[in-house]
């Protein structure tokens, strides 16, 4: 126990987190295994090796080695997270008073341990019931401890369902603690009421911090983050003050980007902290976009703009913060369009458009491959959320040019966006019936003979799975045209990827496959998966027949075999789950053959039959079924044998078998154990 006690002081983290592991499994298996009673809170006999652990724990609490301290605290920490029994609270009886005096110290330098381990403690069922003591303790950190200390203990005491009313407060005045007094000293006489009454840290403590740059950014980043990590839940358990946060937000961002020249000394410090500091920026953002998806601070989205504008035009805005810029401007943007119902309102929002579009121009034609990237995803976020009168300022601008050029971009991620943004740009004009003509500035042929030329000859895989993913999309939406179109471009599509290098965009055709299935579905009224009773009708109907026709007309059957003895196995399992769709489409349940198929087929066909067949270029080509030679892929009738004859549910299972299924099977075990042993007989015995 000494030698684990020595180790627990180990320079290596993971020597003496493995020290602090051990023990807390050592004192558990010996309080656990050794008591012939349970402890009450009047007991405390505990096992001689416990007695050893919690009395070193006793002694280091008690000493003035910080390290010590450290260590014991840790211990605590690790023993109330991972143990969860009565004897844990006897156990916090006897330290209680010790804990307690730490907190009282103010030399002592392991405060964010103490938060810790009181964090630890009200998380623990145990506790909740211990005469309020440990939420005392915890008001009493709240109290204590600066906001940088006691920060994560805040934020996870407001997440505690059982948590007292009053020690929720008190959490929530801590964590806005130092936003309230960045908002105080940007405007000296206060222009509008602060977030908090009362402050529960001494005001002068928060001041000091936000007086010091490596503090100030540390606590502002932290702050900013836990403030992420409420607005993220979805119940919350606590009512922010949406509006006043709003405004602490815009006055953070404003000092970053030097906008504010605040009179007050602490004001004026904070300022020269905070001009172009990244860390500041991107948290403060990200907060932001958060904030924005809830409705309670709708009053201040139009003036919100000014700032958004300000920071994508800013040449200092690094691309990291420009992304997050583009992000909080479109949550702007669709609170904005909610917003909108008065003529004024509609002139507002007609003039931040227009400074929008002018930006994103420029943004465009960025020298950094970042920026135009997320240009284009800003854009193609707008794309998928905005009305009318957003759609109108868009097309009159030189946006649509601009992200046409793009597809020849010499960065693959951002041909890849910009396939992403043409594709979307299409439902708002040549794809959109009810959407103006553009003319000739958006040619839908040209669009789609640029997509399909970027798919077959776009030397990166980035810009040919977002090529193959707008395809898909397009037919889901059926934006395709008429179906002998439709068939022909899928047709083409398919031929296109089936030969592809990379897996995933011949799975992206895979996905267009089975949108196209769908899309057939509802065109020819077949229901995807009927029941036996409409099945009967299905089967020998016109439908059928139809269906039948056009798959093999756009020539499926021919790349879903191929896919299906593809090396890549997610192409298998995805082809075989298609074709197991139309099997039960065209076969109901209680018709198929149990045994075998036609005449000299095999029952059960597997993969390496099907590739040794697809390589002659016919799945079965010197097999006679009924009376005809050779069974083609683009034959409606062949498709129709071949879908009720080969073993789909086993080839199935075999596809979902892991790769390592054999060695991890227990015949490879016992020849492993066999292996280690010898091939003696007695150990051959003794293994099974």
């Amino acid at each position: 126990m000494d030698v684990i006690f020595i180790l627990q002081g180990d320079p290596s983290l993971f020597v003496a987190s493995a020290a602090n592991k051990l023990l807390v499994d050592v004192l558990t298996l010996s309080v656990e295994s050794e008591m012939t009673k349970a402890l009450s809170t009047k007991d405390c006999e505990w096992p001689a090796c416990a007695q050893m652990i919690i009395k070193h724990v006793e002694d280091s609490l008690q000493s003035t080695s910080a390290s010590r301290i450290e260590q014991s605290l840790k211990l605590l920490t690790s023993i109330f997270r991972s143990c969860h029994a009565e004897w844990t609270q006897v156990l916090w009886l006897g330290i209680a008073n010790q804990i307690e005096s730490l907190l009282t110290k103010e030399t002592v330098e392991a405060q964010h341990l103490l938060a810790n381990l009181l964090l630890e403690m009200a998380w623990s069922p145990v506790f909740g019931d211990t005469e309020g003591r440990i939420w005392a303790l915890v008001t009493f950190a709240l109290e204590r401890l600066t906001p940088l200390q006691v920060g994560p203990l805040a934020v996870k005491i407001l997440m505690i369902y059982e948590c007292p009313q009053e020690v929720r407060i008190q959490a929530l005045t801590v964590l806005l603690q130092p936003m309230d007094c960045v908002l105080r000293a940007a405007s000296q006489p206060l222009e509008y009421t602060g977030l908090l009454d009362e402050s529960v840290s001494d005001p002068a403590t928060v001041e000091h911090l936000l007086s010091c740059k490596s503090s100030c950014v540390s606590l502002l980043c932290q702050t900013l983050g836990h403030l992420q990590k409420l607005l993220s839940q979805t119940h919350q358990r606590v009512d922010l003050p949406y509006t006043a946060l709003l405004r602490s937000l815009v006055t953070i961002l404003q000092f970053c980007n030097g906008f504010l020249s605040p009179t007050s000394p602490l004001g004026s410090t904070i300022s020269q902290i905070l001009i172009n500091c990244f860390r500041v920026q991107s948290s403060a953002l990200d907060v932001l976009a958060a904030l924005l998806e809830r409705k309670d601070c709708d009053t201040l989205i139009a003036g919100l703009f000014d700032v958004l504008l300000a920071y994508l035009e800013s040449p200092n805005t690094s691309p990291t913060v420009l992304k997050k810029t583009f992000k909080a401007t479109s949550e702007a943007l669709v609170r904005l369009q909610a917003l909108s119902c008065s003529n004024s309102q509609h002139q507002q929002t007609d003039k931040i458009l227009e400074g929008i579009f002018l930006v994103l121009q420029k943004r465009l034609c960025s020298p950094c491959w970042e920026v135009r990237d997320s240009s284009l995803e800003f854009l193609t976020g707008l794309v998928r959320c905005l009305k009318e009168e957003f759609r109108q300022s868009l097309l009159s601008s030189e946006v649509l040019k601009l992200t046409e050029n793009l597809l020849e971009d010499p960065d693959s991620y951002v041909r890849a966006s910009a396939v992403t943004a043409v594709g979307h740009l299409a439902f708002i004009t040549f794809l959109d019936p009810e959407s103006p003509a553009v003319g000739n500035r958006y040619n839908k042929e040209n669009t789609i003979a640029k997509l399909q030329e970027i798919l077959s000859t776009d030397p990166e895989g980035f810009p040919r799975r977002a090529a193959i993913s707008i395809f898909t999309e397009w037919l889901r939406r059926g934006c395709t045209g008429q179906l002998e179109d439709t068939v022909q471009f899928v047709s083409t599509v398919i031929q296109t990827v089936e030969h592809d290098f990379d897996w995933e965009v011949r799975l992206g055709g895979l996905e267009l496959v089975q949108a196209f299935c769908s899309h057939m579905y509802r065109h020819l009224g077949c229901p995807e998966c009927p029941d036996p009773p409409v099945l009967a009708a299905v089967i020998y109907s016109v439908q059928q027949n139809k269906l039948l026709q056009i798959l093999c007309q756009a020539k499926v059957f021919k790349f879903l075999f191929r896919s299906l003895c593809d090396c890549d196995k997610p192409l298998g399992q995805k082809a075989c789950d298609i074709l197991l769709n139309l099997r039960y489409t065209f076969y109901p349940v209680a018709t198929l053959k149990e045994a075998e198929g036609p005449e000299g087929i095999p029952a059960g066909y597997n993969i390496a039959w099907l590739q040794r067949t697809l390589t002659q270029g016919s799945l079965a080509q010197n097999i006679l079924i009924d009376g005809v030679k050779g069974v083609h892929f683009q034959d409606p009738e062949s498709m129709m044998v071949v879908l009720g004859t080969i073993d789909l549910i086993e080839l199935h299972d075999e596809l979902n078998k892991c790769s390592d299924h054999v060695e991890k099977s227990p015949q490879s075990l016992l020849e492993d154990i066999l292996a280690t042993a010898g091939t003696i007989e007695d150990n051959e015995a003794d293994c099974y």
